[in-house]
């Protein structure tokens, strides 16, 4: 049986490789980057919010959402951007909600975020101008637009539903009186 002082090792020898792969250059199709490697993830707990919303219409609402985060775990030492940095998303999700009571309400949000820009922890600017962030958020959307009209539409459940009695006695009355 290997033993707990083997496997702690590996995984602080794991933690370093981490953190030293985090600012290498990987590629992405065709593209550079730094950070997080393609499929890996975090988990986060997020604090006591504050979620405000505004009906701005029947069916659309304005949203503001602000809290603290904090990672499930531990990130490897040496590892991540440096304290300070800030990060510009844009959030596509859905979110689905279930009213348990007059007061509350499960809530479940799931989708995608995209980086629009970031602004280093030692410098007085975003990674791009506003200009761009929104020439990029336009054109985030509209490839949303176009994969959405790819899907194929689901099919409706179709409801079977029994033949109301009226319409039951209306056809007897109709096969009767052709016959």
């Amino acid at each position: 049986m290997p033993s707990t002082s083997k496997k702690s090792g590996k995984k602080k020898e794991v933690k370093r490789e981490l953190a030293a792969t985090y600012n290498e250059f990987k590629q992405f199709e065709g593209h550079q980057y730094t950070g997080m490697k393609i499929g890996r993830s975090h988990k986060w707990y997020y604090d006591k919010g504050e979620w405000k919303e505004t009906k701005m219409t029947p069916d659309l609402w304005q949203i503001n959402y602000a809290v603290v985060k904090r990672r499930a775990g531990k990130a490897p030492k040496g590892s991540g951007v440096p304290v300070g940095t800030e990060y510009h998303w844009y959030i596509l999700a859905h979110q689905n909600v279930r009213k348990l009571d007059a007061n509350n309400y499960t809530t479940s949000l799931t989708g995608l975020k995209y980086k629009l820009a970031h602004k280093r922890a030692d410098k007085e600017k975003w990674s791009v101008t506003d200009k761009t962030q929104r020439k990029r958020l336009i054109k985030l959307l509209q490839n949303m637009i176009k994969e959405l009209e790819k899907e194929p539409a689901v099919p409706k459940k179709e409801v079977t539903r029994k033949p109301s009695v009226r319409k039951t006695r209306l056809k007897r009355k109709t096969s009767r009186s052709t016959s």
